[in-house]
């Protein structure tokens, strides 16, 4: 007995560092992949801003943070079926079965590896995801809104700097030297009132790179004269020529501004499941005491009213036949309202027309108060999904451990080939079902909690279905397995 167990210790902790080289591997592959789609969509924004290379480090770094949920359930199913395909590749399965070792037993040890990994991805979600989601937002938003470098190009006008616009024919290779310089000053804020034109000039930063010094070489400096009587018939103007000139720009509008991180610890991804919880409760409280404030409202307005539905149907029927804004003579007398009959006849007109457009007045406000309401109710429906999801990573890890260990001991293949294939396919499965399951229950059409655990209700009965086989020695991807089963199911009928 204590041969044995020494037998399944060794057993385990060589599968247990088998699988834990590749766990890592595919991990961080997993990751790269997709920092290099993030890099794809947003690689627009970082080109010609001279983005410092400590902030481009720490927008990557908090991004790779929060693709941990993608990751860590990828990164199981990849690992398992590399380690089962692996072992079963190389006949060490079957070795193992033959000395009564069972697969269970096999998997045991990367089952515990498994749930050690859900409980730790829960706490990364719940404590980790906020800051980095926090801290990756705050310095995309910085970034994005980073003004592009000083790069002045020939024959264009120039707006990069504010309230100056600056067109140059040719310039030198080291892009330092200009000529035929052309310069609107719309520092007053009037328009095209001052210009500098110059043959030449030579472009430099200060030492403190806070001011660029631009110096200007035989030209003219044109302005227009405002305190003149006549201006605006006679539009007297001023020119003076120079033979060398100094202007400076300020340079600091180019740095890079970093926004307060307190504009995004609302939003739900920045919570965490104490967080999300009391901005539930909170939303709910609010949302229905303005449904109780406007409906309280509407019956305030209308509690005078005491018309019968017979007479509004015949008057809407009424109304619907008007032409344009003017209300027919035959339709005001076709009223049976006892309001309008104890009004004169020459202003039942008058009247009808106000109650009808203040009818479309309440229409317009019921509409805007709605979708209000629709709005605050899908705000609470994303905070109760991301709640949700908090839990959902640490069930994609053991869902997809349950999937990839025994299609792995199913396929018997290991490598980088069948079994990528067969996991981004679960993988996509996984993620498609998500998102459609989470945007149905954002709309309303679905319960939130459905909505998030859609596709792990999909996947979970897949997952006992391949393990069952697994432990059971089935053959179910034996091609001689299946032509014997059919060629059996074709004799029979």
């Amino acid at each position: 007995m204590q041969f044995i167990c020494s037998i399944l210790k060794k057993l385990n902790i060589y599968i247990i560092k088998q699988y834990i080289g590749t766990f890592i591997f595919t991990f961080f592959v997993a990751i790269f992949i997709l920092l290099m789609q993030f890099l794809w969509t947003w690689v627009d924004e970082f080109i010609g801003k001279g983005v410092e290379f400590a902030v481009m480090f720490k927008l990557l770094f908090y991004t790779s943070v929060t693709f941990v949920p993608m990751a860590l359930p990828l990164a199981i199913l990849l690992s398992s079926l590399m380690c089962f395909g692996n072992l079963g590749e190389y006949y060490e399965l079957v070795a193992m079965k033959a000395s009564g070792i069972s697969t269970w037993k096999v998997m045991r040890p990367l089952l515990y590896f498994s749930l050690t990994m859900s409980v730790l991805g829960f706490f990364f979600s719940n404590n980790v995801m906020p800051i980095a989601n926090l801290k990756m937002q705050s310095t995309l938003y910085d970034v994005s809104h980073k003004k592009m470098t000083l790069e002045i190009p020939e024959g264009v006008f120039y707006r990069g700097i504010d309230k100056y616009v600056i067109k140059v024919a040719k310039k030198s290779k080291d892009g330092n030297w200009m000529y035929d310089i052309m310069i609107y000053d719309h520092t007053d804020d009037k328009g095209n009132v001052k210009v500098t034109v110059a043959d030449s000039g030579y472009m430099a930063m200060t030492p403190s790179q806070r001011e660029m010094i631009f110096t200007l070489y035989d030209g003219y400096n044109y302005s227009e004269v405002f305190e003149d009587k006549d201006y605006r018939t006679r539009r007297p103007f001023q020119k003076m020529s120079f033979k060398r000139q100094l202007v400076d720009f300020d340079m600091s509008q180019f740095d890079m501004k970093h926004i307060n991180e307190d504009a995004f610890k609302k939003h739900q991804t920045m919570m965490n499941i104490k967080q999300l919880n009391f901005a539930i409760d909170s939303l709910n409280i609010a949302f229905a005491e303005r449904k109780t404030s406007y409906g309280k409202s509407l019956t305030n307005r209308f509690q005078y009213l005491n018309i019968d539905e017979a007479s509004f149907v015949k008057a809407d029927e009424r109304l619907e036949k008007k032409q344009g804004d003017n209300i027919k003579q035959d339709t005001i007398d076709g009223f049976v309202w006892p309001l309008l009959s104890n009004i004169p006849e020459k202003e039942r007109k008058a009247v009808a027309s106000i109650a009808f457009n203040n009818a479309t007045n309440m229409k317009e406000n019921l509409t805007v108060t709605a979708n209000d309401m629709k709005r605050a109710r899908i705000n609470i429906r994303k905070h109760e999904q991301v709640l949700n999801q908090k839990f959902t990573l640490s069930m994609a890890c053991l869902l997809f451990f349950f999937i990839g260990a025994p299609l792995g001991a199913i396929i018997r293949k290991g490598g980088l080939g069948m079994p990528v294939v067969v996991s981004v396919t679960f993988f996509v499965i996984y993620y498609v079902i998500t998102i459609i399951g989470e945007r149905v229950a954002v709309n309303g059409d679905m319960s939130v909690f459905l909505g998030a655990w859609i596709s792990s209700i999909v996947l979970f009965p897949i997952g006992i279905f391949l393990t069952f086989k697994a432990t059971t020695d089935a053959a179910l991807l034996d091609a001689e397995s299946w032509k014997k089963f059919f060629t059996k199911n074709r004799k029979k009928s």
